[in-house]
């Protein structure tokens, strides 16, 4: 009888600036893997340098998916990108042993590793009123409406992203039902052997290379990035820490050096919850 052999994903993760694409690099090139990314921002083909994706000299030494293949224009979510993820890696196994998947977007993670609850689909109509709301009265108001129609998520959910926020209050208005409603919390089985993989640097060191990555991407032309997406500033794609700060000064809100600073600090803070959202994942908690 012959042995049967398991496919085996390496899913390495960790907090922004912590050295996951060197790392995926070099695991994967030991493998002869390709890498999947499942970072939520590099996958959009306008960010070029706001989201720290792989240098040109790093995406020419390994094969990577999910980098650069998406447009900011297009409607994408972790459930998406689930669909599409697994079936890329379900092709991939046909002809690799070992998968490398690398990336800080917990969702995105979460999505490969045992999956999303069946939440409904967007609604357009209801999306587009929220949007608006939230341009003229604030992500504050959002979260009131939240807190009395579903108080469960209103406890859940990062209240300081506002497309979050959005979101469980469009499920529940267009559904009628309470966003937390739809959550199963039911792992869905994988056909592949999952090896977790935690990267988490002293703080110290890694604030400390925030702060020098974000100065080397204001080198390589952030503000001029920033400055050329500017007519879609409203979408989705561009609420992220680096864009939304310039995009506050270019509104003559902050000056340069301010947006600067606090995308240093907020990368901070992302960083931050990154590594608990991690420590609170029954897969990677024994990494701690």
């Amino acid at each position: 009888m012959s042995q049967k052999i398991y496919k085996k994903l390496f899913v390495i993760v960790g907090p922004t600036a912590s050295g996951k694409t060197d790392y995926s690099i070099s695991l994967a090139q030991k493998l002869n893997s390709p890498i999947i990314s499942c970072d939520s921002r590099q996958i959009y083909r306008e960010l070029k340098i706001g989201t720290a994706p792989p240098s040109e000299e790093q995406l020419a030494m390994v094969r990577h998916y999910f980098i650069f293949s998406h447009s900011i224009k297009d409607f994408y979510t972790a459930g998406k990108y689930e669909v599409e993820a697994l079936a890329l890696i379900e092709g991939l196994f046909k002809k690799y042993d070992n998968l490398v998947m690398v990336g800080g977007s917990g969702l995105y993670v979460e999505a490969v590793c045992t999956g999303l609850d069946n939440f409904p689909d967007s609604c357009g109509i209801v999306r587009e009123k929220l949007t608006q709301r939230l341009k003229l009265e604030g992500v504050e108001s959002l979260r009131r409406d939240l807190k009395i129609l579903d108080y469960e998520s209103y406890m859940q959910i990062d209240l300081s992203n506002p497309q979050r926020v959005m979101r469980a209050l469009e499920v529940t208005i267009a559904t009628g039902k309470k966003f937390s409603s739809f959550k199963n919390n039911t792992t869905k089985v994988r056909d592949f052997i999952i090896e977790p993989i935690f990267l988490n640097p002293q703080r110290e060191l890694l604030y400390n290379r925030i702060n020098e990555r974000v100065d080397k991407m204001v080198k390589m032309g952030l503000v001029e990035e920033v400055y050329g997406l500017r007519e879609y500033r409203d979408l989705p794609s561009l609420k992220s820490v680096g864009y939304r700060e310039l995009f506050d000064h270019f509104n003559g809100e902050i000056s340069l050096d301010e947006a600067i600073d606090r995308i240093k600090i907020n990368t901070r803070r992302y960083a931050k919850r990154q590594v608990t959202w991690f420590k609170n994942r029954p897969l990677f908690k024994s990494l701690f």
